[in-house]
């Protein structure tokens, strides 16, 4: 019901929610405000570090396509001879100590799913604290880094950035533009002016600053034994797709414009904890069936899948001619950093 009132047309949800929910909006926005301006005043203090920070995040809730630009970047800044850490909130997660640093053994409700796809992915060094400046920290202590990419943590004051870039879902954008909980705002769009880029996901650029990026399927990949196919390949099979991701619907339409048209598509919620009972009775044994999920989704379903269950696997795509426009700056910073040691 929340989404309607966010990002569709339910004028009558509308009229009867909002009065209800603004209030708290309000407040949400104040107390956000000024946390910010505590920490430009000075009131708060802001943790540097002698190495580029860059931040990738949101102005909204919900699914916008951070980690795979986070991955994107990460590849990108690899292949061009840079060493690259990354770090995140965690969101989820629950180990006995932070800042933990993802390695082969963790689980995924150790570290949260998104810092084990990235880690998966990359092979990069990825650690976890619910304060980042804590899992910053760690990372500098115990490697030898010249850049820390921030999967989210726009909003996370504490921790100094060199370069922020926000994506924003092109498709449904920034809903009724409210503060949550009337809306899906984290902060207003005001926010956009302080950023270096705008990273739009889907649908169309409408200003000069954006970038457009589109999150492209792959292949599929067997949670068991890796095996990959192309998505041709699943084409006139039984398949149960499920998606536990901030926006499910961007799974289940992909799958439909490659010709794959599941028989039933399950929700989940966004960093759904997995048990065997919850996944298990979706298909028949028959391995004639498939269930098929997300990326997301299968970090946190290897230790029970069985052998007809697979992924989707996904890459963003940017403009190759925007490329050096947006790696360019992260260099300099990162260039900055290593002539002053």
């Amino acid at each position: 019901m929340i989404n309607n009132i966010w990002y569709n047309n339910a004028l009558l949800l509308r009229l009867i929610c909002m009065p209800f929910l603004i209030p708290f909006s309000l407040l949400y926005g104040l107390i956000t405000t000024l946390i910010r301006l505590s920490y430009r005043i000075g009131l708060f203090q802001i943790k540097r570090f002698p190495l580029a920070i860059i931040v990738i995040g949101n102005l909204t809730i919900g699914g916008t396509g951070k980690t795979p630009l986070v991955i994107w970047l990460v590849e990108k800044l690899k292949r061009r001879g840079w060493r690259v850490g990354v770090v995140s909130r965690g969101y989820g997660s629950c180990s006995v100590t932070y800042p933990l640093l993802v390695n082969s053994t963790t689980m995924s409700n150790q570290c949260g799913d998104e810092p084990l796809l990235i880690w998966q992915r990359t092979g990069v060094s990825v650690a976890v604290a619910p304060r980042r400046i804590d899992a910053v920290e760690f990372l500098i202590k115990n490697n030898d880094l010249d850049v820390i990419v921030s999967d989210d943590g726009l909003q996370h004051y504490a921790l100094a950035r060199d370069i922020e870039w926000v994506v924003i879902d092109g498709i449904r954008r920034f809903g009724n533009g409210w503060w949550i909980p009337a809306g899906p705002m984290r902060e207003r769009q005001y926010r956009l002016n302080s950023v270096q880029e705008i990273i739009v996901n889907g649908g169309n650029i409408r200003d000069a600053r954006e970038t457009p990026m589109k999150i492209q399927p792959d292949l599929i990949v067997n949670l068991l034994s890796n095996e990959s196919i192309s998505l041709s390949e699943l084409k006139n099979k039984k398949i149960v797709a499920i998606a536990g991701i901030g926006y499910p619907r961007r799974f289940f339409c992909t799958l439909k414009e490659y010709g794959i048209l599941p028989i039933k598509e399950v929700n989940f919620s966004d960093h759904q904890h997995y048990q065997e009972k919850d996944l298990i009775n979706l298909i028949p044994t028959h391995s004639h069936f498939i269930l098929l999920m997300t990326e997301k989704d299968a970090v946190k379903c290897r230790t029970f899948a069985r052998k007809n269950w697979w992924y989707l696997r996904v890459n963003a795509i940017l403009p190759s001619s925007k490329e050096n426009l947006l790696l360019l700056p992260i260099e300099k910073v990162i260039d900055h950093y290593l002539k002053k040691d």
